[in-house]
C-alpha cells in the first residue's frame, strides 16, 4: 500500500489536508440556494463511502509494503474495527451540526468557532495519547488558535447588532458543539490503527482499512442524525425521503463531490499522522479554518456589510490562526 516516507512529505500533504477540509464546503454554499443541507448531506456522506473504498481498493491494495486491504480486513480484530466505525459516528454528529451550522451563520464564522475548538480538543487529546513534538510549541500554538476563535465569535456578534439575536446565538451554538464532538473523534480512529503502517501489529488495521470503518460509521449513522434532522430542522420546515429524489443531477453531484474533497482530505491527514504524529497531523489540517474563512470572507462576502473595526478584528483572527499553525508546524 501506498505509505508516506518522511516528515516534510507528511506535512505537505497535511497542507492539502487543510485546503480540502477547509474548501469541501463550497459545494454545499453552491446549491443552498436551492437546496437544503439535509438534502445535501446524503450525498455527502456517500461521497465519502465511495472514496474510502476506491482508495482502499486502490492506493491500500498496491505495492509490498503493509497489508492490502481485504487480508487487512479480513485479521483485524471487533474491537479495533468498533474503534475505527465510532470515529465516523462521533465525527458525523459533529459535522452534521457544522454543517447546520455553516447554512445559518456562514462558512466565516462556522469553521474558525467550531473547527477551531475541534482544533484545541483535537491537538490535546492526541497529544496526550501520543506525546509527539515540542510541548511548547504545540500548546502555543494551541493558545493563539484559542484566542482568534475569541475573536471571530466576537466579529460575528458585532455583524449581528441590531439583527436576530436568536439567529446569532443558534449558529454561534451550533459551531460550538460541533467543535466540542469534532475535538474527540479523531482519537478512535488513530486508535484502531496499527502504529507502524510498513510492518503493523496482528488485530490493527492499516489506515485504508480504518478509513472505510469509519466512512460505513459516516454513511450509517446518517441514518439516525440526519433523519432527525430532516423532521427537526434546525431552521426551516421538515423535509422529507421524497424531496431528496426531487433534486437535480448536478445537486446530487455537487453533494458526492463534496465528501469526495473531505475524504481526500481526511485520507491524508491520516497517512501523513505516522511521521506527523497525531497531534501535529490532526491540528496542521485543521487549518482548514483559514482557508474557509478566506472562502467565507473574499468569495462569499459573508463580513461584506460589517464595520470597519469588525473586518480589522478578521485580520487579526487570520493572523493569530497562521501563526499558531506556524507553531504547530515547527513542533516537530
Amino acid at each position: 500500500m501506498f505509505i508516506i516516507e518522511n516528515y516534510l512529505t507528511a506535512v505537505l500533504l497535511c497542507i492539502v489536508t487543510m485546503l480540502c477540509w477547509g474548501s469541501w464546503a463550497n459545494t454545499q454554499k453552491l446549491t443552498s440556494s436551492h437546496w437544503r443541507f439535509e438534502l445535501f448531506y446524503w450525498d455527502y456522506a456517500l461521497g465519502i463511502l465511495i472514496s474510502a473504498i476506491l482508495f482502499a481498493l486502490t492506493l491500500g491494495s498496491v505495492g509490498d509494503e503493509g497489508r492490502s486491504f481485504i487480508p487487512d480486513l479480513n485479521q483485524a480484530t471487533q474491537e479495533n474495527l468498533f474503534s475505527a466505525f465510532l470515529g465516523g459516528v462521533i465525527f458525523n454528529g459533529a459535522n452534521i451540526l457544522l454543517v447546520a451550522a455553516i447554512s445559518i451563520a456562514g462558512m466565516s464564522v462556522a469553521f474558525p468557532v467550531g473547527i477551531g475548538i475541534a482544533l484545541v480538543l483535537g491537538v490535546l487529546v492526541n497529544y496526550l495519547a501520543a506525546p509527539q513534538g515540542s510541548p511548547i510549541l504545540i500548546f502555543g500554538g494551541v493558545a493563539l488558535i484559542s484566542l482568534a476563535i475569541i475573536l471571530n465569535a466576537r466579529a460575528y456578534k458585532q455583524l449581528n447588532e441590531g439583527g436576530s439575536e436568536k439567529l446569532s446565538s443558534k449558529g454561534l451554538f451550533l459551531s460550538v458543539i460541533s467543535g466540542c464532538l469534532m475535538g474527540l473523534f479523531y482519537k478512535y480512529v488513530a486508535a484502531s490503527m496499527a502504529t507502524n503502517f510498513v510492518a503493523p501489529e496482528v488485530g490493527k488495521l492499516s489506515p485504508y482499512t480504518a478509513l472505510v470503518l469509519f466512512s460505513v460509521g459516516v454513511l450509517l449513522s446518517s441514518f439516525l442524525f440526519n433523519t432527525w434532522q430532516m423532521k427537526k430542522p434546525f431552521s426551516g420546515n421538515a423535509v422529507g425521503f421524497g424531496d431528496y429524489f426531487q433534486g437535480s443531477f448536478q445537486d446530487h453531484i455537487m453533494g458526492i463531490l463534496g465528501g469526495g474533497i473531505w475524504f481526500i482530505g481526511m485520507a491524508l491527514s491520516i497517512l501523513a499522522s505516522e511521521k506527523a504524529g497525531p497531534a501535529v497531523s490532526y491540528g496542521l489540517g485543521q487549518g482548514a479554518t483559514v482557508v474557509a474563512a478566506i472562502w467565507g470572507i473574499f468569495i462569499w462576502k459573508e463580513f461584506d456589510k460589517a464595520k470597519s473595526s469588525t473586518k480589522s478584528m478578521l485580520n487579526w483572527m487570520l493572523l493569530l490562526y497562521i501563526v499558531g499553525l506556524a507553531l504547530l508546524i515547527g513542533a516537530k
